[in-house]
């Protein structure tokens, strides 16, 4: 079953958003806000939970439809 670009960039969109939000959440549990003021180690650490959450959910997403497709 092919997939259309609109269902790749909505489940690539929602799985990006999600994981980001999930690294954002981790972040503020373990004190590394991305909003902290300056450009400290707490916001530096913040920033690359998101970063790695969103990647990492996106990477999910695309796991995700690649299984559907082979089923």
């Amino acid at each position: 079953m092919a997939t259309s670009p609109a269902l790749e960039g909505l489940t690539d969109a929602i799985g990006f958003v999600a994981g980001a939000l999930l690294g954002f959440g981790i972040g503020r549990l373990t004190g590394l806000d991305v909003f902290a003021p300056g450009y400290g180690l707490a916001a530096i650490g913040g920033i690359v939970l998101v970063g790695l959450g969103g990647g990492t959910g996106l990477q999910l997403a695309r796991a995700w439809r690649a299984a559907r497709r082979r089923d």
